[in-house]
């Protein structure tokens, strides 16, 4: 067996949802470039949590919390922006800003909301400065 086909069977098959969460990024970030955003983030880590999107327009950075549902089952995909994540976000934004040394700026923060359903369908709602 070569060294390709070892990595290649080692690596475990990805959660559905986190496919679908990745899609929706990816439909998210293509949508905020059309708007004429730059991208200077996606996925950012550090210890408390994750930023999914980092964004600018040259004169404001925007944070968004992107919030993919397959349908509307589990309700709206707003529904999942919650207070406590809320106050999460704010935080790791501001390790975001450390670390990118960035010392100040205007900040905002948006949520992108997609459903994806009946299949091929999707619906993308915008909301700047949601929290």
């Amino acid at each position: 067996m070569n060294d390709a086909a070892v990595l290649t069977a080692a690596r475990p098959p990805t959660a559905p949802h986190l496919d679908l969460g990745r899609r929706g990024e990816q439909m998210a970030a293509r949508y905020l470039q059309k708007q004429g955003f730059i991208v200077l983030s996606r996925n950012w880590r550090c210890r408390e949590g994750e930023l999914d999107l980092v964004v600018t327009d040259r004169n404001t950075l925007v944070v968004c919390e992107v919030k993919t549902r397959a349908g509307d089952r589990f309700g709206d995909p707003t529904e999942a922006v919650t207070p406590a994540k809320v106050a999460r976000i704010r935080r790791i934004t501001g390790q975001w800003l450390s670390a990118h040394c960035v010392n100040w700026c205007t900040v905002r923060f948006d949520v992108i909301a997609i459903v994806l359903a009946p299949p091929g369908a999707m619906c993308l709602r915008h909301y700047p400065g949601a929290f």
